[in-house]
């Protein structure tokens, strides 16, 4: 590796190359996943924009979600794809920046939609009459922008850190794509301050919209409890049990992920981590909404009927 010019520098990913008996099978499996994933998210986007019962706050932040995640995926899985298949499993330095910058800005913005969502079920059974005054279009949007901006500024930061370190050794990267912490691995430079500007940033952007999430969800529980019969608490439990379910999957993953120390960093459980909420969380995501969701269902059969 070149010490004084990065242009000239490569990564390369070590990914599944330990199992190369796996990899045309680990390849179509991917694939597989990748194109449910889009045709899946793809199709709440146009069922939301075609369905005027959907036409609500919960489904406008659940279409945003979507096209959230479609962003997100083709970040890495495009990609990784690549290099299940190629021998010459290399990205450049300016790549990683790049890939890196859009998956934290990408993954950030999604832990304060998720929270944003919740938010939304709170006003809507903790305030219902008062729920279309506050949870206004003009509201909707400014949080789904503030969502972005905070991605931004995350993706910002840590990218800059991050690949402001000196490189001048090992250029193997221990995953399939370039995260945080296999990078900082590799880096002959002090870590220490990147480590606390993590632990600061997952602090205040995950574990924060996850304990803004929590809140939501304990007034939710605690007004239907006081105010609906069993009836009443199951339907009103319904909308709020996909939601649960995928903020579950997305922020128990990635803070068990970066809430760590550097010395557990590039063991087989980070690629196992990451697949969770890289992979397997969008591919489960929609599905979760769908089939959960009486709205959806009720859409879905009148554009069969249309069509």
């Amino acid at each position: 590796m070149d010490k004084g010019n990065h242009t000239t520098i490569e990564f390369i990913f070590i990914g599944f190359s330990a199992i190369p008996e796996l990899q045309f099978f680990l390849f179509a499996s991917f694939l597989c996943i990748y194109n449910i994933s889009m045709a899946a998210h793809m199709f709440l986007i146009v069922l939301y924009n075609l369905s005027s019962n959907l036409h609500t706050p919960m489904y406008f932040f659940l279409a945003n979600f979507s096209f959230l995640e479609e962003c997100y995926i083709s970040t890495i899985t495009p990609n990784m794809l690549k290099n299940l298949l190629s021998n010459h499993k290399t990205i450049t330095f300016y790549g990683c920046a790049v890939q890196m910058y859009c998956f934290l800005l990408l993954g950030s913005a999604e832990c304060n939609l998720l929270a944003v969502m919740a938010y939304d079920r709170y006003n809507a059974i903790c305030h219902p009459l008062l729920y279309n005054v506050i949870m206004s279009r003009n509201a909707c949007v400014k949080l789904i922008v503030s969502s972005w901006l905070i991605g931004l500024m995350v993706a910002i930061i840590q990218t800059f850190l991050t690949f402001s370190l000196h490189y001048c050794g090992p250029n193997k990267i221990n995953h399939f794509y370039c995260d945080i912490a296999p990078l900082m691995a590799l880096a002959c430079s002090d870590t220490r301050f990147n480590e606390i500007v993590i632990f600061m940033l997952v602090l205040c952007v995950v574990v924060g919209a996850f304990l803004l999430t929590i809140v939501s969800y304990t007034q939710i529980i605690w007004a239907i409890l006081k105010h609906y019969s069993l009836a009443g608490f199951k339907k009103a439990f319904s909308t709020c049990s996909s939601h649960l379910i995928v903020v579950t999957i997305f922020y128990g993953s990635a803070s068990v992920m970066y809430l760590r120390p550097k010395t557990s960093y590039g063991t087989d459980t980070d690629r196992f981590l990451s697949l969770m909420y890289t992979v397997i969380a969008p591919l489960l995501n929609p599905f979760i909404y769908s089939l959960r969701n009486n709205d959806v269902k009720v859409a879905v059969k009148k554009m069969l009927k249309i069509a």
